[in-house]
């Protein structure tokens, strides 16, 4: 390879790796997460009720759900970019409505389309990465995709606290969202345009069957897992913190700011994902984020009115979720890959399944008990995963 063919194979990787980290950031930052974060000031413009809300919520959801099949169906018929791209105009265009209306329907609608985007964005690059990257810069360039989540959920999170404590205009801040949507829906579509129009292989029948083999199987089980205690962690975490009597010289508004930032913080270090696992191998890395996890979950259930307690938690939880969102990334282009963005998405919708059951139990569980015996019983469940995973076939 001459220096010449180099310089332009890493101004492509890099291309690629900071589209796809934009794509993240702001499709699971402020277009996924930003409804939780900025509820309290939804709550008094748009005159939601509790019920309300978590319609919304579910709505959310269920487009996120419905998006990963969608993005599956157009990676196939027309490559990375279509979904990339669409997902990107559908966080701009949501957030923008969002911004703009005082229309409570319009509103709830301009939440549902913005969370589609983080179904239709994020697997697509696992294919882009697969036909464009050469193999040795899969793993770091896919872990820098997964990661951009944590700078937008720790960029929504500072602005929701300014928010909260300093008075700042959140629609201004919502537009701005909307802006920065379009700047990469644009970026992106000029940078995957250097990829072929369709993918190789069409999706057939036998691949399908190929994504229940033996060697994926430790991944389903790993990402129901997470999803079912990341789904009560994001739910509960901020109802825990209000339980226990809040942060101190804290208002009741700023906890969850202040969780997410620490979230985001702490899921920087997804970035060398990919590094650690050649290290340690993956069998030691998936243990040691499980360990992570139940570390997180204690903390939140038995220090969650301590400052430390709270950051900790929060900062450990984005290192599970940013680490595990790599490891799904890689390891579906690894196992699959002629069909890594399909199997990317199986692993996705798995994990979002998980984050379904997680928070309808822990509601039930509360309702029994407490909070506190239900992130003991998901740090429990993170516990018996960790000592379970094997990685002979992945």
């Amino acid at each position: 390879m001459t220096q010449q063919t180099s310089r332009t194979e890493m101004k492509k990787t890099a291309s690629i790796a900071l589209g796809g980290a934009l794509c993240t950031a702001i499709a699971f930052g402020p277009a996924r997460m930003g409804y939780g974060l900025f509820l309290p000031e939804f709550r008094d413009v748009f005159s939601l009720s509790t019920s309300h809300a978590g319609l919304i919520a579910s709505s959310a959801f269920a487009a996120f759900f419905l998006a990963l099949l969608v993005s599956a169906h157009l990676v196939v018929r027309h490559g990375s970019r279509v979904p990339v791209v669409v997902g990107s105009l559908a966080a701009a265009i949501g957030m923008a409505l969002v911004a703009a209306t005082q229309s409570k329907l319009i509103f709830a609608a301009g939440i549902v389309l913005a969370a589609t985007s983080a179904g239709l964005c994020w697997s697509p690059f696992n294919d882009a990465v697969g036909r464009a990257i050469v193999e040795k810069w899969h793993g770091r360039v896919l872990s820098a995709v997964s990661t951009g989540t944590t700078f937008g959920m720790a960029g929504a999170g500072m602005l929701a606290l300014a928010v909260a404590l300093l008075g700042w205009d959140w629609r201004t801040i919502w537009f701005g969202f909307s802006g920065m949507a379009l700047l990469c829906a644009l970026y992106n579509l000029m940078v995957l345009r250097q990829l072929p129009e369709t993918t190789a292989s069409s999706l057939d029948p036998e691949k399908i069957k190929r994504l229940m083999g033996k060697a994926i199987r430790p991944v389903y089980w790993i990402a129901v897992s997470f999803g079912i205690t990341n789904g009560i962690y994001l739910s509960f975490a901020v109802d825990q913190i209000d339980s226990a009597g809040g942060l101190a010289g804290l208002q009741a508004d700023g906890a969850g700011a202040i969780l997410f930032i620490a979230f985001g913080v702490g899921g920087i270090v997804g970035l060398w994902t990919a590094d650690v696992e050649r290290r340690i191998d993956l069998r030691r890395l998936v243990q040691g984020v499980f360990l992570c996890s139940v570390a997180s979950l204690l903390a939140i259930a038995f220090g969650a009115n301590l400052w430390a307690g709270v950051i900790a938690s929060a900062a450990l939880q984005g290192l599970c979720l940013m680490s595990l969102s790599a490891i799904f990334s890689f390891v579906s282009q690894r196992l699959y890959p002629d069909i890594s963005s399909i199997s990317f998405t199986a692993v996705l919708t798995v994990y979002a399944l998980g984050n379904v059951v997680g928070p309808v139990l822990a509601g039930y569980l509360a309702s029994l008990s407490s909070l506190v015996v239900v992130f003991t019983g998901a740090a429990a469940l993170s516990l018996v995963t960790g000592l379970l995973f094997r990685a002979r076939h992945t």
